[in-house]
């Protein structure tokens, strides 16, 4: 890593005494240990997160509907709205017990406790043993719950960071939040699809073929199950936390935050960025909830496709790094906005890619010339959503108020992740509605209910698929994309432009 310019320096140590604050030189000798800790802590919050993705192309292949797939999808809200319960969870602890342990101990006690749950009765659910149906309901509410731990897990370990760490290491938090989210992330998600398909194990690791793959949804959830509980045992035992190494910042009781966010929310800045970042990702909607699940219905398989996010994990690390040298100025904005048109062009890329993809996929064999044009097409797409993330982000740590502390820019990632989760959850929910499909033998049967797809099926009939309600989809939200960026482009360059004064919540007083 290269070292900051000393100019760089100076106006970080210049900007830490305006507040206050020690500027140390990082140091991780007699940190390894905490560091290590982090780092595990944030991979078992990934686990969750990467199950979570596995399991709707399990359910695709179960040939459920996409407003089934639409219901699921609500299990990744929690990560957006754990800012309503974020202040709760920083200000009640038992001192005695400490302020992070008091939450962190029950909390993964209560994840490995549900993962075990779930090993025993998810096989059921899914419909896999003989006599079960499929409970959509359940696994969404059970999966929600799982999700809702893991934010709350989220929130303790990000609070626990700042103290566990020496001062001068506290940088180190958010490198430990990245890469364990993302290994954590590539186990429950690219291994478990590998290690659980049944084709990949006979193809690449076995030399007899068996009709299982070498790891199930319930062994896998049982394992991290123990995992979790054994962990939080010893970190229960052996890990003690430093209470005098908490910021004052941290001693905001639960009225004042709420009171504090409440304040930031009317602020005439934020409610039109309220309005930009709800409505911001409706172009990229179809594309990115519907295209991954159309291209397994289209044939690739689901371990073949989830492997495609492994080159992308080494663009993750790189490409932030490499953008922010152009989001450092005071219009970081400017990217999000050249990206947005490549970003939503690639929705009828996505759209032609599903199209044609049955032509080139026999018996789940997928062309190695076919795979790799898919993986520079994802590349390009990452390198375009990675623009607009960073863009984001960089305005958001620019405009933050210092003095509400870490309330204002959560709130502004927690819009941010929403605007991405409701049109995503939309999207998943009309791709059926907008499909138009015809009975074989009854041409004013349009098998648009299930009575009259069991109709159809009764007369030895079979529903045939007219028009893929997905393309009617991806165009909408293409043509909705360019048309809010006529709009949005006038809108976030006016944030841009106006001062910093403009967004602060606590006013100085000269």
């Amino acid at each position: 890593m290269k070292r900051k310019s000393d100019r760089e320096r100076n106006v970080m140590e210049e900007a830490g005494e305006a507040n206050g604050l020690l500027i140390e030189h990082g140091d991780i000798k007699g940190d390894e240990t905490n560091i290590a800790i982090l780092l595990f802590l944030y991979l078992l919050q990934g686990i969750p997160l990467g199950l979570c993705s596995a399991i709707p192309m399990i359910l695709q292949n179960h040939g459920v509907s996409y407003k089934q797939q639409a219901e699921f999808s609500f299990v990744i809200w929690p990560f957006s709205l754990k800012l309503l319960w974020a202040p709760i969870v920083d200000s009640v602890f038992i001192s005695k017990f400490g302020r992070r342990k008091t939450w962190l101990l029950p909390v993964q006690y209560l994840m490995g406790i549900f993962m075990l749950y779930l090993s025993g009765h998810v096989d059921r659910w899914l419909g896999n043993e003989e006599g079960s149906q499929l409970n959509i309901e359940l696994l969404t509410v059970l999966f929600f719950l799982l999700n809702v731990l893991a934010a709350t897990q989220d929130i303790v370990v990000d609070g626990w960071a700042l103290t566990m760490l020496k001062r001068c290491n506290v940088g180190y938090a958010s490198t430990c939040n990245s890469v364990g989210q993302t290994a954590g992330f590539f186990l429950g998600y690219v291994l478990f699809m590998a290690f659980e398909s049944a084709d990949f194990c006979n193809k690449y690791l076995r030399s007899v073929p068996l009709e299982q793959g070498m790891v199930t949804l319930p062994g896998f959830l049982y394992f991290w199950g123990c995992v979790f509980v054994v962990v939080t045992t010893l970190i229960g035992i052996f890990k003690h936390e430093n209470p005098d190494n908490s910021p004052k910042s941290e001693n905001m009781n639960i009225s004042t935050a709420y009171h504090l966010l409440w304040r930031t929310v009317k602020l005439p800045n934020i409610k039109l960025m309220v309005l930009i970042l709800l409505t911001a990702k409706i172009g990229f909607s179809a594309s990115d909830a519907v295209t991954g699940l159309k291209m397994v219905e289209a044939g690739i398989p689901k371990e073949k496709f989830a492997l495609m996010a492994v080159p992308m994990i080494p663009l993750q690390i790189v490409l932030p790094i490499f953008i922010s040298r152009y989001t450092a100025g005071p219009k970081p904005m400017d990217i999000y906005l050249k990206a947005m048109p490549y970003r939503l062009m690639f929705g009828l890329v996505a759209a032609f890619l599903v199209w044609i993809t049955p032509q080139f996929v026999r018996h789940g064999e997928v062309p190695a010339y076919y795979f790799v044009l898919l993986v520079v097409l994802y590349l390009l797409h990452q390198v375009c959503t990675s623009c607009m993330f960073v863009a984001s982000m960089a305005f958001f740590a620019r405009v933050s108020d210092p003095a509400v502390g870490g309330t204002y820019m959560t709130f502004l990632n927690t819009l941010c992740n929403l605007g991405g989760n409701w049109p995503s959850t939309a999207a998943l929910y009309f791709v059926d509605a907008l499909t138009f499909r015809q009975c074989s033998n009854d041409p004013t049967n349009d098998c648009s209910t299930a009575d009259e797809k069991e109709t159809c099926t009764r007369t030895d009939g079979v529903c045939n698929m007219r028009l893929d309600g997905y393309y009617i989809e991806s165009f909408l939200c293409v043509i909705i994309g360019y048309l809010w960026l006529r709009w949005g482009r006038r809108k976030i360059q006016h944030l841009q432009h106006m001062p910093l004064s403009s967004w602060k919540v606590v006013r100085q007083k000269h």
